[in-house]
């Protein structure tokens, strides 16, 4: 089985999505993929826990893609190891009133991880870029200064507002949240077998919606807004991976060891020192303790 390289999916100049393939083949069976994925999966909980007893760091997971994608089945296939304390998803959908009240960034800010913790946003702040360019009418309830109108919705706005989602993630890595963000890259044929699916096996009819199709006839539009922000915001200390999506065990493979490999750079991330009292009298403790 072809070893994982992060650096083979990481963004660091100009891409085209266009160019990139959404399927990898690394010759291995789905039952060799999964057992791959379990044995990551396990060290990424071990290492969990050794960073809450840390307590240096919180981690930031961003997943991002088109519906159908698998940003659910690889949270719960990647993470499923993890003690629940150690791991908070967020799933963000259209703000809500008292969310709208605020800035755009603002409820990112109040998920993001404690120190010790990973926390994944399942769609992130990169919507704010995403679905409300290719629906710029959705702005309009940010009531905006200056924004009185979709008119007054300039390319300078989306520029500006993706300075501020830089600025956002230089200003958290700075102060101890390390950032992997994940674009789960989906052919539009892939998308439309999985969707077929959804609505002949029966068990799966929930989970389709008509807003799917709806969201499906903008693809161009997507492919063009994603590209945009990836390339935009694709820095050293937040990264953008782009991962062919359309075999899943694969892509949940490729973001469990990505994660895994990028947080061996952190050397600095152990079990912290014993109290020196505590630990020059273990023998007395364990005597104590056995005579009870």
């Amino acid at each position: 089985m072809k070893s994982i390289d992060p650096d083979d999916f990481k963004v660091v100049e100009n891409i085209k999505l266009s160019q990139i393939p959404t399927n990898l083949e690394i010759g291995a069976s789905d039952d060799k993929k999964e057992n791959k994925l379990e044995k990551v999966s396990e060290k990424l909980s071990e290492l969990q826990d050794v960073m809450y007893a840390h307590n240096r760091y919180g981690v930031l997971i961003c997943l991002q893609g088109m519906d159908t994608s698998g940003k659910d089945s690889l949270i719960r296939e990647v993470f499923k190891g993890f003690n629940s304390r150690g791991v908070v998803v967020h799933s963000f959908k259209t703000p809500n009133s008292a969310e709208l009240e605020h800035d755009y960034l603002w409820r990112h800010y109040l998920a993001l991880p404690e120190k010790g913790k990973f926390a994944i946003f399942n769609r992130s702040h990169y919507e704010n870029v995403l679905v409300t360019r290719v629906h710029p009418e959705y702005i309009m309830n940010e009531n905006l200064p200056g924004i009185e109108s979709v008119a007054d919705i300039t390319p300078e706005f989306w520029q500006n507002r993706m300075e501020q989602i830089k600025n956002f993630e230089k200003h958290i890595t700075q102060n101890g949240i390390i950032v992997l963000k994940f674009y789960l890259h989906l052919s539009k044929e892939e998308q439309r077998q999985r969707l077929l699916r959804r609505l002949e096996e029966g068990k799966h009819n929930w989970k389709f919606s008509t807003g799917d199709l709806k969201e499906r006839e903008h693809w161009d539009e997507y492919m063009d807004y994603y590209e945009k922000a990836i390339n935009n915001t694709s820095t050293a200390s937040a990264p953008w991976y782009v991962i062919p999506a359309d075999d899943k065990e694969m892509a949940r493979y490729i973001v469990g060891k990505i994660i895994w490999e990028e947080m061996q750079k952190h050397t600095d991330i152990k079990n912290p020192e014993i109290d020196d009292k505590v630990k020059a009298n273990i023998e007395m403790y364990k005597d104590i303790l056995a005579k009870e």
